[in-house]
Parts: C-alpha cells; sequence; structure tokens
C-alpha cells in the first residue's frame, strides 16, 4: 500500500521526537548567576566565620543573594542579578584577599530528575556564559637566571672531572665569571669551553690576582631558551585545562613572551583558576647534617606545621621537571600518598646521591609561585596592585631506606593535597614561572545580551519561514512547519547529549540551518506539484515525490556537509562553533525534512482514496 510506514518505523520516529524533547529540555532552565568562594590552600575548610564574612560583604554592598551552599571547602552563593556578579566578586575578594579565590560561576537550575537521566544544557561559550581571559607573562628573566645557575653547578662538576682549578663560580645578571688560579689554566678552559659550550661568548679578565673569564649567553641561546619556556608552558597550561574538563578552551601564545588561556561555560572557574595560576614545582633535597655550614644549607617550614622548620641542603637532586608520571593512591595503613615516576635524568640523579645517603632524611620542598594584591593611592584612588611572590615549604621530610630510582612516593600529605600535587605534576611543570597580567571577565549581562540577540535572531527568522510556507504550501506548508520545529528541537537536544559549545557564530549556524531546513520540503512539494501536473494521482504523486527528490537532496547536502567537516578540521575557535551547528543542523534536517514529513503525511493521506492535495495550486 502506498504512502503507509510499517508500525516499527512509526514507533522509531516517536521514540527519536521523546527522547530529543527530554534531552533538549534542560535547556529550558538557565543557570543562576553565583559567586564561588575557596579557600586558596589545598585542605582548607570552609568555617562559619568566613561565611558571615562574605555575607556581610554582600549586604554592605546592598546585593541581594539566595541558595547559599557549602560543599567541603567550597561555598556558592547564587544572586538575583546576573548584573552583581562583578561587584559580589571584588567586594568579597577584597574583604577576604588573597587567602581565598572568589571566582564567576553558573549554579545549574537543572531539575534532578533530568540530571539521573544523564540530561544537560548546552555549554555556552565565552561570549554567551560569561568567562574569564587570561593573559599570561612569562618571566624570561628570572627563567634565564635559573638556567645560569644550572649552568653554574655544571661548570663545577665539568672543570673538576677536567682537573682545570678554579677558585670560585659566580653569577653576575645574565653571566657568569669563572676566576682561575692562573692564566695558563684559564687558557686551558677557554679551548675547553670553547669545544663543549658554543653558546657562550668569552671574554677574559684580570682582577686581583686571579684569572677570570666571563661567560654571556648568545642572543640566540637566549632565545632557543624563551621559545622552549613558551613551548613548555603551553603544554602544561592545555594539560592542566585538559585535566579540569573544560569545553574548547583557548590556549595560545601571544607576542614573545605570553599566553593568552579562555575558559568558557566552566562550572567551576575558582578551581580553574587556583591549579592555572600556580607556577608549582617540587625540589628534592637532603636534610642538612648537623656540622653543614649556614652558607650551604637553608631553613624552610612545614606546609601544614608553620611552627615547625628544618634545615636542607641548597643542593638540589632534582626538581618536578623530571617527572614524568605521578598518582595519588594510600599506602598500606590508609594514609594519602603520591606514586612518583621519573625521567631517565632525574632518576640517575636520585639514585647517585641516595647511594650514598641511605639513612639520611630527603625532603620534598613544595615550591609555589603566587600572586599578592596590595592597594596603592594613586591620585587619590585606592587601586590594586598584584605582585608575585615565591613560597617554598617542606611537604615531607623522611627517612631514606634504600637507593631510590626512577620511582618511589611522597608521603605525609593530606587527601586533597596529594590529589592536587598529582595534578600539577602529571600536568607537567612549568618550564618558567608566569603571572597574571590581565584578567577579563566577559560579564554575564553581555552574554545575556549575546544569548537575546541569538534567540531574537533565530525567532525571526523561523517565524519567516513558517509563515512563507503555510501561505505558499498549505497544509503540506504546515507539516514542514512541524518538521522544522522538531529539527530546532533535536539539534538542540544533539548538541546538548555531546557537549558542545553554543557560540554566536554557533548561533549563525542554526539560524542559517532554519533558512537550509527547508530547501529538502521545498524540493519535495515541487516535484509533488509536478507528478500531479503530469496526470498521476495524489498517492502516487507524494510517493514519486518523496523518491525523485531525494537523491537530489542528499547530493546537495553532502556537498555542504563536506565543506562543514573542512571547517571544522582547519579552523579554530568561531569557526569551529558555526561548523558545529552546521553539520549537526545538515544532519537533523535530512531527517525531519525527510523522514518525519514523510511520516505525518503518511498518517494524513496514506491508505485511503483522495481526490485533490492542500499543497498549494492545486484546485
Amino acid at each position: 500500500m502506498l504512502n503507509k510506514y510499517p508500525l516499527w518505523k512509526n514507533l522509531l520516529i516517536v521514540l527519536a521526537l521523546v527522547f530529543s524533547c527530554l534531552y533538549a529540555a534542560p535547556n529550558l532552565y538557565p543557570p543562576d548567576a553565583a559567586i564561588q568562594v575557596t579557600p586558596a590552600r589545598s585542605g582548607a575548610q570552609m568555617s562559619e566565620a568566613v561565611l558571615s564574612k562574605v555575607r556581610s560583604a554582600l549586604q554592605e554592598r546592598n546585593i541581594e543573594f539566595f541558595g547559599e551552599e557549602v560543599t567541603g571547602s567550597t561555598a556558592l552563593f547564587r544572586l538575583t542579578s546576573n548584573e552583581n556578579q562583578l561587584p559580589a566578586k571584588d567586594a568579597v575578594q577584597r574583604l577576604l584577599g588573597d587567602e581565598f579565590i572568589v571566582a564567576l560561576n553558573l549554579a545549574p537550575t537543572t531539575p534532578d530528575w533530568l540530571l539521573n537521566m544523564g540530561a544537560g544544557p548546552m555549554t555556552l561559550g565565552l561570549d554567551l556564559s560569561g568567562g574569564v581571559h587570561f593573559l599570561m607573562e612569562v618571566d624570561m628573566d628570572d627563567y634565564v637566571k635559573s638556567k645560569i645557575a644550572n649552568y653554574r653547578e655544571e661548570f663545577r662538576n665539568r672543570l673538576r672531572e677536567e682537573q682545570l682549578k678554579y677558585r670560585r663560580i659566580q653569577i653576575e645578571d645574565h653571566k657568569l665569571r669563572i676566576s682561575f688560579v692562573d692564566a695558563e689554566v684559564r687558557a686551558q678552559a677557554n679551548s675547553f669551553i670553547s669545544r663543549t659550550y658554543p653558546e657562550f661568548l668569552q671574554e677574559n679578565e684580570d682582577k686581583g690576582e686571579y684569572a677570570d673569564v666571563v661567560l654571556a649567553i648568545t642572543e640566540a641561546k637566549i632565545k632557543e631558551f624563551e621559545d622552549y619556556a613558551i613551548k613548555q608552558n603551553l603544554t602544561t597550561l592545555r594539560n592542566r585545562v585538559n585535566e579540569l574538563g573544560v569545553a574548547e578552551p583557548l590556549v595560545q601564545r601571544q607576542g614573545r613572551n605570553r599566553i593568552v588561556v579562555e575558559l568558557p561555560g566552566v562550572q567551576d572557574t575558582a578551581e580553574a583558576k587556583k591549579i592555572l595560576g600556580k607556577a608549582a614545582n617540587l625540589e628534592f633535597r637532603l636534610e642538612a647534617e648537623p656540622g653543614a655550614s649556614r652558607f650551604q644549607t637553608d631553613e624552610y617550614a612545614f606546609r601544614n606545621e608553620q611552627f615547625r622548620t628544618a634545615r636542607l641542603e641548597k643542593a638540589i637532586i632534582t626538581t618536578g621537571d623530571s617527572v614524568t608520571n605521578a598518582q595519588p593512591s594510600f599506602d598500606e595503613n590508609g594514609f594519602p600518598q603520591v606514586n612518583i615516576d621519573l625521567d631517565a635524568k632525574g632518576g640517575a640523579m636520585m639514585t647517585q646521591v641516595t647511594r650514598k645517603a641511605v639513612k639520611r632524611r630527603m625532603a620534598v620542598l613544595f615550591v609555589e609561585r603566587k600572586p599578592k594584591t596590595t592597594y596603592e593611592l594613586v591620585d587619590g584612588v585606592e587601586t590594586p596592585k598584584t605582585i608575585q611572590i615565591v613560597e617554598k615549604s617542606i611537604i615531607s621530610l623522611a627517612t631514606i631506606q634504600s637507593v631510590l630510582g626512577n620511582s618511589f612516593r611522597i608521603t605525609g600529605l593530606e587527601s586533597a593535597e596529594a590529589s592536587e600535587l598529582a595534578l600539577l605534576l602529571r600536568a607537567g611543570a612549568l618550564a618558567a614561572p608566569m603571572y597574571f597580567v590581565e584578567e577579563r571577565t566577559v560579564g554575564p549581562s553581555l552574554g545575556k545580551e549575546n544569548i537575546e540577540m541569538g534567540i531574537n535572531s533565530v525567532i525571526l527568522g523561523l517565524a519567516l519561514v513558517l509563515i512563507l510556507m503555510a501561505v505558499y504550501y498549505r497544509l503540506f506548508g504546515l507539516v514542514a512547519n512541524v518538521a522544522l520545529l522538531a529539527n530546532l528541537v533535536i539539534l538542540i537536544a544533539l548538541m546538548s547529549i555531546i557537549g558542545a559549545t553554543l557560540t554566536l557564530p554557533g548561533i549563525a549556524g542554526i539560524v542559517l540551518t532554519v533558512g537550509m531546513a527547508v530547501d529538502a520540503n521545498v524540493l519535495i512539494f515541487a516535484r509533488i506539484r509536478e507528478e500531479l501536473g503530469n496526470g498521476r494521482s495524489p498517492q502516487q504523486a507524494i510517493h514519486e515525490g518523496y523518491n525523485r527528490a531525494f537523491i537530489t537532496i542528499f547530493d546537495a547536502n553532502l556537498t555542504t556537509l563536506i565543506v562543514a567537516v573542512i571547517l571544522f578540521a582547519v579552523g579554530t575557535g568561531p569557526v569551529k562553533g558555526f561548523a558545529v551547528t552546521l553539520s549537526f543542523g545538515i544532519i537533523t534536517s535530512m531527517f525531519t525534512a525527510i523522514v518525519l514529513t514523510r511520516a505525518i503525511i503518511n498518517w494524513i493521506y496514506g491508505g485511503r482514496r483522495i481526490e485533490t492535495l492542500s499543497i498549494g495550486g492545486q484546485s
């Protein structure tokens, strides 16, 4: 029988529509604007005193809030207005200081029954949901100084191996000054350095009783250091962002020594800022022996016990740069620990040092570069100023029971500290320290305006198409309109399921999809009219119209889909957002324009005797 779908196909279409409605539904529940307060130090808990300060800060600025939620060490305050997010953040951050991270957040409002089904709203891009734009600068001066310090230690070992007697090696800015016992030894050293270290320019100087040589790193080598530091930091930041699960982040180089990081649609911006902002690393050092000179040791406090200190040797065994893997776990007694794997160089150094240090204690020093905000008067106005400070604290001091190699474990940590430390080390250490030079927030107000403009454009385009189709194609036009609305629902559901990020260019893709979605129906309906004009019966005209128009529709949509895939493959940022919605829109419109409209037409006309069709242009 012509124009009748079997029961299973009708049930499949209905199931697809119901499924799409359920998974598109979370987008009807917009999130609440909120601020999130988190302690800067891992393991710290949220206290009632801190919550009281937050309430006071918001009340003093007449900012209305509700739905106060405390989960572990995190407090979330929902605000009644998007416009109050930035003032609320500034007020609370200023009152709490640098001991807490105050970040913007979007608190979900999706009902639990939908969440339990795995349904959730679409992720919105930075231009729609708001988000954080960081401009981070790599401290190249500090990095080059650290490389010079490494060279100093290397020269000490190599000159001893070559039996070239020297008195001292000093660091002067970005240069090394090596003092030899006489000019003859210096000449031998000059020859050795020229052969082994071509990256240095040499200049001989005679001061006092020693024969000095001043070594300056060439500009080409400094440029090589800078490129390496930027590339390594880019990789590390991308790894850290991936660990956070941020959808479609932007991490890219800007200029010679800066990196841009954009985090759109992030639910936990406080955690993102805390992880990205930490230039954390490790140093492994031996505890100083009782008779060690104070010039060869440094004293450090324990991270969680500020009144307990220990003296450590200045010499560093290895650093977190050598860590290839780090995983949090628990020892046989149930205490947190971090299992560490080192690369070949780091493992060799660890073996070499610990072979002579069994039964001595080795410390794991946590090195953290963090911002500190101060306020100063500028033209009579208190202006915040951010400076960078370096904090070093001991997180573990344990006795070396046997020679260590490429794999060992760090103990004495709290559970949260173990997880955070493993994340930082696993993501990779920053090759050079970084600090924030700009933090720009795309406010929720701007995002809300963009969403409203985008929705209005979709509604306007949709309304014009609906009116035109209903007037021109009558009942068939109304069927196409139903399919067009279903197409939008299915498209939104599909993007929500796969976690695609919706941006302003993505909305442009949806608008374009609305226009393109009716093309297939126009071709089909025109073909049906043509078949009716050729004397076909209404049932035959419907059957032939759909069958003969299919190849043309398929070819046209396939070529467009290929272009959209190419745009996604080679494009970045906004281009990708446009390509995603366009690709999904083509697929969903093929389903609704061909399969769904055919099903509806079959329900109306199929299996019965009819004389005319309400398709316009026919009596």
